[in-house]
């Protein structure tokens, strides 16, 4: 592998210190992935059966870090480095087209779509009993 220091003169990354290389890795890994980063990571591409189409649609998200160290010092000498990304794609739906009208359809989850409503809604009223043994015990 190689990397570019300066404008075009490709250095081996065993050259670079391991601060400079972790960066220079950093860089390289958001630029490619930047570059996909546009409409088509959101929305798929569409599919047509039977005079239906359908295009997926879905949250995409990524995030970089890094990290760098370097001590200095009598005896004491160290290098650093360091990084770390992650890239999340998640579903959220579709579009559907038919006779020339689109209708966006979500996909639910199960999860919040009933189990927290039901959750809080037990929560809630179990809440006033919860009140009432407290002011109770607090006159005791």
């Amino acid at each position: 592998m190689t990397s570019t220091a300066g404008e075009d003169s490709p250095v081996p990354l065993a050259d670079l210190s391991a601060a400079h290389a972790s960066v220079t890795l950093l860089e390289r890994l958001a630029d490619k992935l930047g570059a996909r980063a546009s409409v088509t990571a959101v929305y798929g591409e569409p599919i047509t059966r039977d005079g239906i189409t359908v295009i997926p649609v879905a949250r995409v998200g990524f995030g970089f870090g890094g990290g760098v160290g370097r001590e200095m010092g009598a005896a004491k000498t160290g290098e650093g480095g360091g990084g770390g990304g992650g890239v999340e794609a998640r579903p959220l739906g579709y579009i559907e087209i038919t006779d020339g009208k689109a209708t966006y359809k979500p996909i639910r989850d199960p999860w919040t779509d009933i189990v927290l409503p039901l959750a809080a809604l037990l929560a809630g009223s179990a809440l006033p009993r919860v009140v009432r043994m407290i002011r109770r015990r607090e006159h005791r």
